[in-house]
This record gives structure tokens, sequence and C-alpha cells, in this order.
């Protein structure tokens, strides 16, 4: 089967600075992925790339068996899912959930250039039902809670039947309980076969869900290792990558990390 994503020999130069550096990936069409590192690793810039937002300096980048830089990626990326709090910053103000999850139907940010039918509006409210937020829908999307607005943004990401779901951070900013309730829906979006390959970049090992199959790992940009968890996400792999002696311990499906 043809590959979600696949990036070979992939490099990134923003003003002069390297971000990402010869990296090889290759997301498979049931592949679950966390992607982690420290901060200034690569991750955003690594999603930004894949979300087709961004061209590599060099390097081939294929999304959905297309090639970037000879598709429309306006078109590809109503394809492609991606979430992140620079999105949100971004939407337009005064936007409903429903208008936040609808929008997504043309990859838009805001509802007032695109046509929208009873159905989106309706697949729109169908989509806050399943996150739990469908008595949010016609709700300000600045008035909810930190953690109804990840729960509308994951709805978003459904919207257009997606072929691949990038999350970067969507845990950001929550408390103990509303990070634990969207790892926990994420571990159900993994155990569903019918749900398209997901990649969510996170700076935590105790984020990643349950049913999470591979990690891709970075540092200054380049990849320190990549594939199955229970290869990926070890002590060794960690401590070299966050710079600093860490105990990694997996237990039921779910991560810990302390100093060692």
């Amino acid at each position: 089967m043809t590959a979600a994503l696949r990036l070979a020999d992939v490099s990134l130069v923003v003003e002069g600075r390297p971000l990402l550096s010869a990296v090889d990936w290759t997301v498979g069409p049931g592949d679950r992925w966390v992607v982690l590192g420290p901060n200034g690793a690569g991750k955003t810039s690594l999603l930004r790339v894949a979300a087709c937002l961004v061209h590599p300096t060099r390097g081939t980048v294929d999304v959905l068996g297309a090639r970037l830089g000879r598709t429309d990626v306006r078109v590809l990326r109503e394809r492609v899912a991606f979430s992140s709090p620079a999105l949100a910053a971004a939407l337009a103000p005064g936007m409903t959930a429903r208008e936040v999850v609808m929008t997504a139907r043309h990859a838009a940010l805001a509802p007032w250039w695109h046509h929208y039918t009873d159905a989106d509006r309706a697949r729109a409210g169908a989509l806050l039902d399943r996150f739990g937020c469908g008595a949010r829908a016609e709700q300000p999307f600045a008035t909810l809670s930190a953690g109804e607005r990840q729960r509308v943004l994951l709805a978003r990401a459904l919207m257009n039947e997606p072929g691949l779901v990038l999350l970067d951070e969507p845990t950001a900013g929550l408390d103990v309980g509303g990070r634990e309730e969207l790892v926990a829906d994420l571990g159900a979006w993994a155990a569903d076969g019918a749900r398209p390959p997901v990649v969510l970049v996170t700076h935590h090992v105790e984020e990643i869900p349950v049913g999470f199959t591979h990690a891709l790992v970075l540092r200054d940009g380049a990849v320190l290792a990549a594939g199955a968890l229970a290869e990926t996400v070890t002590s060794e792999t960690l401590s070299k990558a966050f710079g600093v002696a860490l105990a990694v311990e997996g237990r039921a499906g779910r991560y810990t990390a302390r100093r060692a």
C-alpha cells in the first residue's frame, strides 16, 4: 500500500538556520506515530513540511501519493488534517465551535470566503457530538475551556475524512485532567482501525496514548531514532535526545520518564 507520508533526505534551512537535516521518514497507512525531542529539535518544522505548509530546501516529500512541488497544494491540504496551537491562534475571532469544525472543509481559517451546505453543518455537529462538545456547537470558540477547544480541533481534523492527521502538541495548555481526557481520546482513535494514520508531536512521554505504534526522536533537526515504540522510547535514546540521564519506563501502554 502507498505510504501516507514519505520524506527522503529532507533538509530545511530558514534565513540561514538549518531546522531539519537529511530526514528520512515513512508513515504507513495504519501507523500511529509520536514525534519526540527537546525544544528546537525541529518537531514543528517537520510537521509543517508534512502538512504542505513549507517546502523543503532539499529532498523529496510525498504526501498521500502526491509529490510536494508537483501537485496543487491547495487541494492536497484539504486531505491533510493539521492542528497546532498556532492554527488555533490564527482562526478568525468570533467563530462558533461548529464554524471552526466546518471551515476545515476548505482548509480555511474563517467561514466567510466559501460556501457551506446544510450537510457540512450537520457533519460538523455530528463530529462535535462524537467528541463530547455537541452542546457547545453554537458557543464562541474563544469562550470554551482549553480542553473543549482541543476537542473541537480534533473534531475539525476529521471534517474532510482526511488521509493523514498531524497534531502538534494538542495537550499544550491543558491541566492534568484535561490532558488525560485528551490522551484517552487519542487512545480510542489509535484503536479504531478505520481512522487515518496520525502523527502526534509532544515533549512528554507521559502524553503518548495507548495504542500508538511508532516513535520518531529528533535532536538538532536530525533523526536520532525511528521505529517501533519499544525500540525507540528507551532510556538510552531519550537521554541522548534531551541531554540528561533519564530512566524511561513503560507500563500498560503508557510511559514515564524521570531523571536517572
